[in-house]
């Protein structure tokens, strides 16, 4: 009898992020993210207030194996990201 493995679904993470309105060019902080799976070892870097480059930093590093599949600005100072894993 053959053997059937579970197939191991995509990691899914979600952020978005804002700006300092007050200074331009300021850098772009969390304000909320939302994980679907597993987004280790980069789970610390998500938190609300961190630099939203520190999680890119982290999620696209070639071995962990996120890459974005969406990103969108919803105003001068505010967007969305999303970024995908496969296994």
């Amino acid at each position: 009898m053959a053997r059937v493995k579970a197939v191991r679904q995509p990691d899914f993470v979600l952020i978005t992020w804002t700006r300092d309105p007050l200074r331009p060019g300021s850098a772009r902080r969390i304000t909320s993210s939302r994980v679907i799976g597993n987004a280790s070892p980069c789970t610390f870097t998500l938190a609300p207030g961190r630099l939203l480059i520190n999680a890119f930093n982290c999620l696209l590093d070639a071995d962990i194996g996120f890459r974005v599949v969406f990103q969108k600005n919803t105003s001068r100072i505010s967007g969305v990201v999303l970024l995908q894993r496969n296994h």
